[in-house]
């Protein structure tokens, strides 16, 4: 029911809000010169998969978790599109692929050992990575990995229809800042 729900979201969100996606792009690319981010993260069964984003950093910031990058390194495009949420549109290609969820733990770099350690513990793989959760509308983040891991394993046990669509909203009306930068 939930792979429905996420794939006619996906799909209903990339076909109403193209109009957004393309003026993001174009003044991407006038920010960056590569509005585009996709970068290497761990997926359901800790498998690959290339994550979608639009790009909030400068190009040359070196890939690390948002909790430790610099406050300095965010583009002024980039902190409209964090504040708004915007930057995570992309990511509904991801989810129309069957890569993430909408609802989900958020994926992780492959360089955050401890946070893996953490989750693997947990059973955090066994379900798909997803755009948003219940650690992101908490403001929990990836600079606490236990807490994390231990957030994310509630909401997959516990996890509702009624919670889905609630995270969702609350992501989408501001609640939850995801990942801090310093």
């Amino acid at each position: 029911m939930i792979r429905f729900v996420d794939f006619l979201f996906a799909f209903l969100g990339l076909l109403f809000l193209w109009p957004i996606l393309l003026v993001v792009i174009i003044v991407g690319l006038f920010d960056t010169g590569s509005p585009i981010f996709i970068q290497e993260r761990v997926g359901r069964n800790k498998r690959p998969f290339n994550l979608v984003k639009f790009r909030t950093m400068s190009v040359e910031t070196k890939s690390v978790a948002s909790h430790l990058a610099t406050n300095a390194s965010i583009t002024p495009l980039g902190r409209f599109l964090r504040k708004t949420k915007v930057d995570e549109l992309p990511q509904l290609l991801n989810v129309l692929k069957g890569e993430m969820s909408l609802v989900g733990p958020r994926p992780n770099l492959f360089n955050q050992e401890e946070l893996i350690k953490e989750r693997d513990a947990k059973g955090v793989y066994d379900v798909l990575p997803g755009i948003t959760g219940l650690a992101q509308v908490q403001n929990i983040d990836m600079s606490t990995p236990e807490l994390l891991a231990l957030t994310d394993k509630k909401m997959i046990d516990t996890l509702t229809l009624k919670d889905y669509f609630k995270y969702i909203i609350m992501t989408v009306t501001g609640s939850g800042a995801g990942d801090a930068i310093k």
